[in-house]
């Protein structure tokens, strides 16, 4: 494990933490800052255009494409510098770190010119159709259908936890093309238009009043036959690659969040006199061990990445088991700090707009952070693989025992 950066790097470094302290707001991240609604609202507005300027949105993609063609390491830097400031990236998650890379990667020309300008400049929105019902740690046995007719694809199926689907313009999902193929290799990926008949979104509230995720119908829907990424039928590979993607260059600066959200705790924990208590305080203190844990596994991960020795599958099992499920034991910490408390609405009916990339609740469910993070942490240890997955994957490729049984 490598913790000292080039020079390079630091000079890069340097860079980015000026046009930060240029563009964002005076105060900002310093003790007492706030922003009034109105404030927040000409923020959120303003701010895409002030990346774009700075050429950050993007910035790791081929200059050809619109991109700086910043190398790993600087990606890195640059993920570690926002973080370090609390400076939102762009909040097209989907657009800019999943479906656009895939398209760089395994998309025509044509696909390109197609479809990255709208990444770039923010005018297509993107959702990520994948789950469903009956699929979705198990993937491969997913029954959304695609067939071909004429020039065009008639999809039919559900998508299940389709987050931000009711905004999208764009849903990138997974069809079976080949049903007579084995289930990995009837899997086709394709670019599906939303905003069509045929397609209806169904919002899932959540308990904190918030409704991100979403269930996606499709009856009859349709896409141009030239909209699949990577070819006909080899959709699984590509898929994989855009799971890939997820993980990305955020190694270093994962652990982060869950670094802020302690020390949020340990001052509910003072407040309230808590911190006297042995029991309290061994659990405060093995919640920041596994942060200082999480912080280290990025950086063996960046590690790996830049040696070019990847035990991707294995690590990233290991490092999702570990931080969903800690995350979870420090949230229940959490609320046992804040006792009967925790169990009224904290929040503020005016805040819930929030910075861009922050989940949004319900203005008739206001919840404060903690109770918003100790909600959303139940779902943690589900999605991007259930610990249970992740625990055969480690089982598997790491002890070399035996596969699960197949039914």
């Amino acid at each position: 494990m490598d913790l000292t950066y080039p020079p390079d790097a630091e000079e890069f470094r340097t860079q980015i933490r000026d046009w930060l302290e240029k563009n964002l707001p005076e105060g900002w991240g310093e003790p007492g800052f706030s922003m009034s609604k109105s404030e927040r609202r000409k923020f959120n507005e303003e701010w895409t255009d002030k990346l774009r300027q700075g050429g950050w949105i993007c910035a790791s993609w081929p200059t050809e494409y619109g991109g700086r063609g910043l190398t790993l390491l600087q990606q890195v830097v640059l993920n570690e510098e926002f973080a370090r400031a609390q400076a939102p990236l762009r909040a097209d998650f989907f657009g800019d770190t999943l479906v656009g890379p895939t398209i760089l990667q395994w998309g025509t020309e044509e696909q390109k010119r197609q479809y990255i300008p709208g990444i770039l400049d923010g005018s297509i929105s993107w959702c990520q159709g994948f789950s469903e019902p009956d699929a979705g740690s198990d993937l491969a046995s997913l029954s959304t259908r695609a067939e071909l007719d004429g020039d065009e694809w008639v999809i039919n199926g559900q998508k299940v936890w389709t987050t931000q689907a009711q905004f999208a313009d764009y849903i990138f999902l997974l069809a079976r093309t080949n049903p007579d193929a084995p289930k990995h290799a009837g899997i086709s990926y394709l670019l599906v238009p939303m905003k069509q008949d045929g397609v209806e979104v169904r919002p899932i509230a959540q308990v904190d009043g918030s409704a991100d995720f979403n269930e996606v119908f499709f009856t009859n829907a349709r896409a141009p036959r030239e909209n699949v990424i990577g070819g006909v039928d080899n959709g699984w590979k590509v898929a994989m690659t855009t799971l890939g993607f997820e993980r990305g260059s955020s190694a270093t600066t994962g652990h982060r969040r869950f670094a802020r959200e302690l020390d949020a705790i340990i001052a509910e924990a003072r407040a309230r006199g808590k911190t006297s208590d042995p029991l309290v305080r061994q659990r405060l203190a093995r919640s920041w061990s596994t942060i200082k844990i999480m912080e280290i596994n990025g950086y063996r991960t960046l590690t790996d990445s830049l040696n070019g020795t990847h035990h991707t599958a294995a690590l990233g099992a290991c490092n999702k088991m570990f931080w969903s499920e800690t995350h979870q034991q420090t949230m229940e910490l959490a609320m046992d700090i804040l006792g009967m408390d925790g169990q009224i609405l904290r929040g503020d009916a005016e805040g819930v707009e929030v910075l861009p990339g922050m989940r949004r609740g319900r203005s008739d469910y206001p919840v404060d952070d903690i109770q918003a993070s100790f909600f959303f942490s139940r779902s943690e240890t589900i999605w991007g693989g259930t610990a249970q997955i992740q625990r055969n994957i480690v089982g598997e490729r790491v002890l070399g025992l035996p596969k699960e049984p197949r039914p």
